[in-house]
């Protein structure tokens, strides 16, 4: 007689049921961790206060009437108050393209020298030895150094203000900022360039025979040159406006320049060639010809400049300044420039 099993004791494993064994129904599958969610902050208390281990809410309130469109035309004395906020920029951005314009050179800065010297030395061999338009100006040497030298940088300020929205669309777009900011740098650009410029000219004027009358109205030069500063940059604003809206007037651009030299009286004077009354008239209101005019009778020839000159000189100017700021101030909403 076989007896029964013996009953398993304690710390001996009883053999457990094996894979065939119909009795046992296999372990189900191991289910995945559960992921644990992320709690938002609890919120604060209907009294105001957050509840304890929230992190404090800030809460400000903002005044619906300061806020308005993002792209669009501010109000004029916004937009110029704007403007001036972004001197800084402006300067910075002329100081760092004075560094960078002529890096890529042997002689650096000397070229901004050197290339009026050089289209004045070509004006003096074709026109004032080959020509002989020299005849009946006195000291036609500082005459034509003083045209050229000043003519070059008006010309500069011109084209560099056309093109400075059409070279930068990235940063126009990039960024929101009043577009007037873009041609007036490039004038600040041109106008530190300049200084180096005038430098060479005063010592050119003095050193060049039969040399200048010195006198006291040396002072009006710096006058006259800070209207020329507010004439190039309307002239940039202008420019500028006019060659976003029709991108093919900077091929154009550079005619008018040249017919606009040859009507400054740049290398010869008009009072041999021209004897129409109402001819000389229109060239009295040509803004380059009185500033040449003002520079040469103060440098050259110890005269005092008529006040027409003036008149002319300054009305132009100003004109010019304040259509360029309008213009660029109603043109900020337009969709071309951005």
């Amino acid at each position: 007689m076989t007896g029964a099993p013996a009953p398993a004791t304690a710390g001996t494993a009883r053999p457990g049921p094996g894979p065939s064994d119909p009795a046992t129904p296999p372990a189900p599958a191991a289910a995945p961790a559960p992921v644990a969610a992320t709690a938002p902050p609890p919120d604060p208390d209907p009294t105001g206060h957050p509840r304890r281990g929230a992190r404090p809410v800030r809460r400000e309130v903002v005044d619906g009437a300061h806020l308005g469109p993002v792209a669009g035309r501010p109000p004029l004395d916004a937009y110029l108050s704007r403007l001036w906020g972004r001197r800084h920029f402006v300067l910075c951005d002329a100081r760092a393209r004075v560094r960078s314009g002529t890096s890529g050179t042997l002689l650096g800065r000397v070229w901004l020298v050197l290339r009026p010297v050089l289209d004045a030395t070509v004006y003096l061999v074709v026109f004032g030895l080959v020509l002989r338009s020299s005849r009946g100006i006195e000291n036609f040497l500082g005459y034509l150094v003083v045209g050229t030298f000043m003519f070059q940088y008006t010309v500069r300020c011109l084209n560099a203000g056309a093109m400075s929205l059409l070279r930068r669309q990235a940063l126009v777009r990039a960024f929101a900022f009043p577009r007037a900011a873009l041609p007036l740098a490039a004038v600040v650009r041109e106008t530190l360039s300049y200084l180096l410029v005038l430098v060479a000219m005063v010592v050119l004027v003095v050193l060049l025979p039969p040399g200048p009358v010195l006198s006291w109205r040396w002072l009006l030069v710096p006058p006259a040159l800070v209207l020329q500063v507010l004439l190039c940059a309307g002239l940039a604003l202008v420019a500028c406006r006019a060659t976003t809206r029709v991108p093919d007037l900077q091929h154009v651009i550079a005619f008018l320049t040249r017919l606009w030299f040859y009507a400054s009286a740049v290398f010869f004077s008009y009072e041999r060639f021209v004897e129409h009354p109402q001819v000389l008239a229109l060239v009295d209101l040509n803004p380059m010809y009185r500033l040449l005019q003002i520079t040469r009778d103060c440098l050259l020839y110890g005269r005092t400049p008529p006040g027409a000159a003036w008149l002319v000189l300054g009305g132009w100017s100003v004109a010019l300044l304040v259509a360029g700021l309008l213009w660029s101030w109603r043109a900020e909403d337009c969709c071309g420039d951005d």
